[in-house]
């Protein structure tokens, strides 16, 4: 019945993409966020549907989209070097099954993201988009939020869709994307077009974003919390009243330890001490061991080449004994652990080069968007009054990514090159509506009478009708 219901949905919307194709773009985001062929039984677990709709997306858009206003930007131009070079990496890696079948989805991923930005061309689409991404991955957020409340959290041990700890349904990466998108469930709840602004919307939007907080909560990802630690700081910019933000945020916290289990408490107790959890002590020994990898191969060593090393360090490991607490130091050798942070994942794979080019990808990101926001903000007028607010929710969704990402191997995360995706799209938009402004400055300049503005029309009109006249 689950399958049914999904193929039913997705065949409705290819129907419909035939006289609106950029629906083809909003389908392939829906399947690439949730994968309802994961979450399936029967059929639609044997059917290409994440091919089908890539196809249609990009075929849709050669074949029946208007391309009007679409360019190509700075940051698509090195997303393309970027997948580039990770194919050029990928030819000399140490261990090419496993390296071919992360390529299989990463090219997928970063191609769709030099894409993206050449459909989202008009402010309702750039809208589209960003709602499509907010409630897919809101699909999956309000279940993980219900079960949490319901009791059902703990690490390790809370259930999704899907019984599989990767993409997006990995803990920590669900943690990082659901607290990277509250800044935009803000702007839809006060700008948005499709659902106006409403009390039913911020309802929802208010629902949606307490259950995005319950996220690090109830999977217990210490990255989460460091996420809304983020988040926090970076909304103290917009806040005029901040002592009281602060006071408020602390009371809120408060309020909330004796509702949390003592496995949250004791879970998050290792971010200060990182050395007495194994997982912790890890990430340190692994990312000391690929800066002198990378040192040793500065060009990278390809897809998963983590799964080269092998380190032993030393661990205290707690026996309690009655009343008694005794604390022994024991080596632990370990080899083929994961990077456990996305700056040592791109450095380890595709060395400095690699590095250099993601970093600025995104960094690049995060200044073009503080640009149009300065340009944008203190705009009253309605139809671009929207502009800086997204900006600055795109920026801080680019932000709190990263800070996720220092401790997570999501570098090559779709969702978030969704988001980048979206970025590249609002500066070309603003890139254009600043061009026609200067046009019309230009205009009113040479042409400052009306009048002679409507009999230069009227001549110039006249001109090409008789140029028709004379053709014919």
């Amino acid at each position: 019945m689950l399958d049914l219901v999904f193929l039913s949905f997705i065949a409705f919307v290819l129907l419909l993409g035939l006289r609106r194709p950029f629906l083809w773009v909003l389908l392939y985001v829906y399947i690439d966020i949730l994968a309802p062929q994961r979450i399936g039984y029967s059929l639609i677990t044997s059917l290409p549907v994440s091919l089908i709709a890539f196809g249609a997306a990009f075929g849709g858009w050669l074949l029946l989209d208007r391309k009007e206003g679409a360019r190509f930007s700075l940051r698509q131009f090195l997303l393309l070097i970027f997948m580039g070079w990770c194919w050029y990496t990928l030819q000399g890696s140490a261990f090419p099954e496993p390296a071919g079948t992360k390529w299989d989805w990463v090219w997928k991923a970063l191609l769709f993201a030099i894409f993206l930005p050449l459909t989202i061309t008009t402010r309702a689409r750039i809208e589209a988009l960003g709602l499509t991404v907010i409630l897919s991955v809101a699909t999956i957020v309000v279940s993980t939020g219900l079960k949490t409340v319901l009791g059902g959290g703990g690490y390790g041990s809370l259930k999704f869709f899907v019984n599989d700890n990767s993409g997006i349904y990995e803990s920590s990466t669900l943690a990082t994307i659901a607290i990277g998108l509250i800044p935009m469930i803000v702007w839809f709840m006060k700008h948005g077009t499709i659902f106006r602004p409403h009390w039913t919307v911020s309802v929802f939007g208010i629902a949606l974003i307490f259950a995005s907080l319950l996220i690090p909560i109830g999977t217990e990802a210490r990255t989460g919390l460091l996420c809304i630690a983020a988040l926090g700081v970076l909304l103290l910019r917009f806040t005029e009243k901040r002592l009281i933000f602060v006071a408020a945020a602390g009371a809120m916290v408060v309020i909330a330890l004796p509702f949390l289990p003592q496995s949250y408490y004791d879970r998050m107790a290792t971010i200060a001490e990182p050395g007495g959890d194994q997982s912790a002590s890890t990430r340190v020994a692994v990312w000391e061991w690929t800066i002198d990898y990378a040192n040793r191969n500065p060009l990278g060593g390809g897809f998963d080449s983590y799964r080269a090393n092998s380190f032993t360090y030393v661990m205290p490991v707690k026996e309690e004994t009655d009343n008694t607490v005794t604390i022994q130091y024991q080596e632990v050798t370990d080899e083929a652990r994961a990077f456990h942070s996305s700056v040592f994942e791109v450095l380890g794979e595709q060395g400095y080069p690699g590095l250099i080019i993601w970093l600025s990808i995104h960094l690049l990101g995060v200044w073009q968007m503080e640009k149009i926001y300065r340009r944008w903000r203190g705009v009253t007028e309605e139809t671009e009054s929207w502009i800086a607010p997204m900006a600055s929710a795109l920026q801080m969704a680019s932000l709190i990514y990263f800070v996720g990402a220092l401790f997570q191997g999501i570098a090559y995360q779709p969702a978030f090159l969704m988001i980048v995706g979206l970025q590249i799209g609002l500066d070309t938009y603003v890139r254009r509506l600043d061009s026609a402004k200067a046009a019309l400055d230009e205009e009113k300049r040479l042409y400052p009478s009306e009048k002679r503005r409507r009999e230069r029309a009227c001549a110039e009109a006249g001109e090409a009708s008789g140029r028709g006249a004379v053709t014919a």
